[in-house]
């Protein structure tokens, strides 16, 4: 793919990166190149399991921090079990993982219970990035334009430039976090508690 691309002249390259689950043998996969991270950097996707809150899972991020990976959460916003565990994603944040919500959540792709907690987060100052997590050309289409204009109605021009370009402009080039500006925290998005009672 990347040949066809440079064969007509489009200027896109193409680094790897894949899904990693919670296992106890991650970290080892992590330090030896087996399980990959985003393009050879210390930062890697975590997908947590969609259906029930993984024992431990605090201690087994920071375990992953301590090892000098930067876990970037995915799709918290559509996890089955945030309403019974919110306050663990905070926590999270606060330890040095990085949150990315998909930009369907922001959309209303995956429902109204997915847009509240996507809106949520990223209200409170939560979120690192925003991912197209497109899966093809129909139903699963990228979509990021219309999640950029999402959060810079929430956050403002600055932070939706954050969200879609600068942070993940950080991660190639492997930028240490300390280094790379935080979200800002503030209070809900207007309107989000409304929007979940369908009101």
């Amino acid at each position: 793919l990347q040949k066809a691309l440079d064969t007509y002249r489009i200027p896109l390259k193409l680094v790897a990166g894949a899904d990693a689950h919670v296992a106890p043998e991650l970290p080892a996969k992590l330090r030896s190149g087996e399980a990959p991270s985003l393009a050879g950097s210390r930062y890697f996707l975590l997908e947590p399991p969609h259906h029930v809150a993984p024992p431990r899972f605090e201690d087994f991020v920071f375990n992953l921090l301590a090892g000098g990976f930067v876990p970037l959460i995915t799709h918290p916003e559509r996890l089955s079990w945030i309403e019974d565990h919110y306050e663990v994603f905070p926590r999270l944040v606060r330890q040095g993982a990085w949150m990315q919500v998909t930009a369907g959540a922001l959309t209303g792709l995956f429902g109204q219970r997915a847009r509240y907690w996507g809106e949520r987060l990223l209200g409170e100052g939560h979120v690192h990035l925003l991912a197209s997590d497109a899966h093809s050309s129909g139903r699963r289409m990228p979509g990021l334009s219309q999640a950029r204009a999402v959060a810079e109605r929430l956050l403002g021009a600055e932070e939706a430039q954050r969200l879609v370009l600068e942070r993940p402009q950080a991660i190639l080039d492997d930028t240490p976090p300390s280094q790379v500006p935080a979200p800002p925290e503030s209070s809900p998005p207007k309107g989000w508690l409304q929007r979940l009672l369908g009101r």
